[in-house]
C-alpha cells in the first residue's frame, strides 16, 4: 500500500471548549451550561460600578470578563452576544451593610449568586495620617483575591515574580524569597509545574495564596508605588510581555486604584 493510499488518523479538534457558568461559577439548572459572553461580563461591570461605585478586586465581573475573552479568542462568541439568562433575566449586584462596619457583596447571574465577598476590614496604618484611609485593601488581601479570581491557574514564573515583588514590599528587602513564606512557596510550586505535563495537576495560584495573609511577615496597604513594583516583576518574567488577566499584577494594579479613590474622597 503506497502512503497515499495508507488511511488517515482523523484529525482532534484543537479548539477549547466554551467556558460555561458551570465551569467558574457553582451554579444549576440551565445557567450551568450557557457560555459567558462579553455582554455578560459587560452587564455584570456595569452593576458592580453602579452599586459599589468602583472595580473590587475580586469579583463575578473580573472572572466572567476573563472567561468571555477566552471564548472570544476561540470564536465561540463575539462581541456582541448576551446568554439567554443574562438577556431575560439580568444580572444585580447588592450590597449590605453589617453591624460590624462590613460590607456584604452579593452578586447574582439569573437569581443565582455567582459571587458573594465583604469589603475588607480595617487595618492599622504606620503611613502618615491622611496618606490613605483605615478601609484600605491590602497586600495580603489582593494576594487572597487572587486566589478566588484566577485561582484555577497554574503557578508560572510570572507569577512566582509578582508574588515575590509583592512580599518585599511588606518585608522592605531585596526580593529574596523568606523561607517558609508565600514567595518561596510559588517558586517550588514553578518548579514542581515544570515537569508536569497536564495542567489539571499542576500547582495553581488557589494552592499557594489561599492563605497568603497568614503566611506574609507582616502587611500594609497597596500604594501606586507597589502595584507599579509587582506590574513590572510580572512583565520581565512574561514571555508576552503582558500581565494576565486577573493575576496578582492585574488585582494590585486594581486594589491601589481603589485605595487612591478612598484617598481622595
Amino acid at each position: 500500500m503506497s502512503q497515499e493510499q495508507q488511511p488517515r488518523k482523523p484529525q482532534q479538534d484543537q479548539t477549547p471548549s466554551p467556558i460555561k457558568y458551570s465551569d467558574v461559577f457553582n451554579v444549576s439548572g440551565s445557567l450551568s451550561d450557557q457560555t459567558i459572553t462579553p455582554q455578560d461580563a459587560a452587564m455584570m461591570q456595569s452593576a458592580e460600578t453602579l452599586t459599589t461605585g468602583q472595580t473590587l478586586p475580586a469579583s463575578a465581573a473580573s472572572t466572567m470578563q476573563s472567561a468571555a475573552t477566552r471564548n472570544k479568542r476561540a470564536g465561540h462568541v463575539t462581541r456582541d452576544d448576551i446568554s439567554p439568562a443574562a438577556a431575560h433575566h439580568g444580572v444585580s449586584v447588592t450590597q449590605s451593610d453589617l453591624p460590624s462596619g462590613r460590607h456584604v457583596i452579593t452578586e447574582t447571574v439569573a437569581g443565582q449568586v455567582v459571587e458573594q465577598h465583604s469589603r475588607p476590614e480595617p487595618v492599622t496604618m504606620t503611613s502618615p495620617a491622611g496618606a490613605l484611609k483605615q478601609d484600605a485593601v491590602t497586600i495580603g488581601e489582593v494576594l487572597e483575591a487572587t486566589a478566588a479570581m484566577a485561582g484555577r491557574k497554574p503557578v508560572t514564573l510570572s507569577d512566582a515574580a509578582a508574588i515575590q515583588a509583592a512580599e518585599a514590599i511588606i518585608t522592605g528587602g531585596s526580593g529574596v524569597p523568606a523561607p517558609g513564606g508565600v514567595a518561596a512557596e510559588a517558586q517550588s510550586a514553578v518548579a514542581a509545574n515544570e515537569l508536569v505535563t497536564h495542567d489539571e495537576y499542576k500547582t495553581k495560584l488557589s494552592d499557594v495564596l489561599s492563605d497568603a495573609t497568614m503566611k506574609l511577615p507582616g502587611d500594609k496597604p497597596v500604594t501606586k508605588e507597589d502595584a507599579e513594583r509587582v506590574i513590572a516583576a510580572e512583565l520581565r518574567n512574561n514571555e508576552e510581555g503582558m500581565t494576565a488577566m486577573g493575576g496578582v499584577a492585574a488585582s494590585v494594579s486594581a486594589a491601589a486604584r481603589i485605595n487612591q479613590e478612598r484617598k481622595d474622597v
